[in-house]
Protein backbone atom coordinates (compact mmCIF):
# COMPACT_ATOMS: atom_id res chain seq x y z
CA UNK A 1 0.00 0.00 0.00
CA UNK A 2 1.52 3.71 -0.66
CA UNK A 3 1.22 5.86 1.83
CA UNK A 4 2.29 9.42 -0.25
CA UNK A 5 0.31 10.99 -2.63
CA UNK A 6 1.28 9.98 -5.88
CA UNK A 7 2.54 11.96 -8.85
CA UNK A 8 -0.27 11.49 -10.95
CA UNK A 9 -2.48 12.67 -7.90
CA UNK A 10 -0.30 16.05 -7.67
CA UNK A 11 -0.59 19.48 -9.81
CA UNK A 12 3.38 20.16 -10.59
CA UNK A 13 3.09 22.50 -13.61
CA UNK A 14 3.10 26.36 -12.77
CA UNK A 15 0.40 26.13 -15.82
CA UNK A 16 -2.10 23.95 -13.54
CA UNK A 17 -2.05 25.94 -10.65
CA UNK A 18 -3.06 29.08 -12.95
CA UNK A 19 -6.16 27.22 -14.47
CA UNK A 20 -7.38 26.71 -11.06
CA UNK A 21 -6.85 29.66 -10.05
CA UNK A 22 -8.36 31.53 -13.40
CA UNK A 23 -11.41 28.93 -13.82
CA UNK A 24 -11.68 27.54 -10.32
CA UNK A 25 -14.00 28.60 -7.57
CA UNK A 26 -12.50 29.79 -4.59
CA UNK A 27 -12.96 29.79 -0.28
CA UNK A 28 -11.62 31.17 2.52
CA UNK A 29 -10.65 30.65 5.56
CA UNK A 30 -8.73 31.80 8.73
CA UNK A 31 -5.81 29.31 7.89
CA UNK A 32 -6.20 28.20 4.54
CA UNK A 33 -7.64 29.22 0.48
CA UNK A 34 -9.21 26.12 -1.05
CA UNK A 35 -9.40 26.82 -4.90
CA UNK A 36 -10.97 23.78 -6.94
CA UNK A 37 -12.24 22.97 -10.77
CA UNK A 38 -13.15 20.56 -12.91
CA UNK A 39 -10.30 18.89 -14.72
CA UNK A 40 -12.37 16.25 -16.74
CA UNK A 41 -10.07 13.15 -15.41
CA UNK A 42 -11.19 10.45 -13.69
CA UNK A 43 -9.22 11.66 -10.83
CA UNK A 44 -8.42 14.03 -8.57
CA UNK A 45 -5.33 16.29 -8.28
CA UNK A 46 -3.62 18.48 -5.84
CA UNK A 47 -1.33 21.14 -5.15
CA UNK A 48 -0.39 22.79 -2.39
CA UNK A 49 1.10 26.19 -1.65
CA UNK A 50 2.92 27.45 0.76
CA UNK A 51 4.77 31.17 0.55
CA UNK A 52 7.83 32.53 2.09
CA UNK A 53 5.50 34.93 4.50
CA UNK A 54 4.41 31.84 6.44
CA UNK A 55 7.63 31.08 7.50
CA UNK A 56 11.14 29.90 7.04
CA UNK A 57 11.67 26.74 5.10
CA UNK A 58 11.93 24.22 7.92
CA UNK A 59 7.56 26.19 8.78
CA UNK A 60 6.90 25.84 5.33
CA UNK A 61 8.03 22.22 5.04
CA UNK A 62 5.66 21.18 8.11
CA UNK A 63 2.65 23.11 6.76
CA UNK A 64 3.04 21.34 3.76
CA UNK A 65 3.50 17.61 5.09
CA UNK A 66 0.55 18.44 7.38
CA UNK A 67 -1.80 19.63 4.57
CA UNK A 68 -0.32 16.56 2.31
CA UNK A 69 -1.44 13.97 4.95
CA UNK A 70 -5.01 15.47 5.14
CA UNK A 71 -5.44 15.57 1.57
CA UNK A 72 -3.87 11.88 1.39
CA UNK A 73 -6.27 10.28 4.29
CA UNK A 74 -9.73 12.25 2.70
CA UNK A 75 -11.91 10.86 0.62
CA UNK A 76 -12.90 13.44 -1.93
CA UNK A 77 -14.94 13.30 -5.06
CA UNK A 78 -13.06 11.96 -8.39
CA UNK A 79 -12.52 14.66 -11.72
CA UNK A 80 -11.52 18.05 -9.18
CA UNK A 81 -8.20 19.85 -9.25
CA UNK A 82 -7.82 21.18 -5.74
CA UNK A 83 -5.31 24.09 -4.81
CA UNK A 84 -4.81 24.49 -0.99
CA UNK A 85 -3.25 28.32 -0.03
CA UNK A 86 -1.96 28.67 3.27
CA UNK A 87 -1.78 31.74 4.55
CA UNK A 88 0.69 33.17 7.29
CA UNK A 89 -1.59 31.96 10.59
CA UNK A 90 -0.82 28.31 9.52
CA UNK A 91 2.50 28.74 10.81
CA UNK A 92 1.69 28.54 14.39
CA UNK A 93 -1.82 26.08 13.37
CA UNK A 94 -1.75 22.31 14.98
CA UNK A 95 -2.24 19.76 12.64
CA UNK A 96 -5.70 19.25 14.49
CA UNK A 97 -6.58 23.25 13.68
CA UNK A 98 -5.56 22.71 10.11
CA UNK A 99 -7.55 19.24 10.08
CA UNK A 100 -10.81 21.50 10.97
CA UNK A 101 -9.95 24.38 8.99
CA UNK A 102 -9.68 22.29 5.70
CA UNK A 103 -12.45 19.60 6.65
CA UNK A 104 -14.81 22.86 6.75
CA UNK A 105 -13.59 24.86 3.36
CA UNK A 106 -14.19 21.33 1.64
CA UNK A 107 -17.43 20.75 3.17
CA UNK A 108 -18.19 24.32 1.59
CA UNK A 109 -16.49 23.79 -1.81
CA UNK A 110 -18.90 19.66 -1.94
CA UNK A 111 -15.72 18.14 -2.72
CA UNK A 112 -15.80 15.29 0.23
CA UNK A 113 -17.16 12.51 -0.79
CA UNK A 114 -20.74 11.27 0.52
CA UNK A 115 -20.82 9.08 3.30
CA UNK A 116 -24.10 7.93 2.04
CA UNK A 117 -22.13 6.31 -1.27
CA UNK A 118 -19.35 5.40 0.85
CA UNK A 119 -21.52 3.02 2.63
CA UNK A 120 -22.70 1.63 -0.62
CA UNK A 121 -19.22 0.81 -1.87
CA UNK A 122 -18.28 -0.65 1.17
CA UNK A 123 -20.82 -3.31 1.67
Amino acid sequence: MRYSLGRDRRLRKPSDFRYVRRQGRSWAGYLLVLQACSNGLNRSRFGISVGRRVGKAVVRNRVKRRLRELLRTTPLKEGLDIVVIARVPSSQATFQDLNIGLTRLMFEANVVVDSESTEGRRS
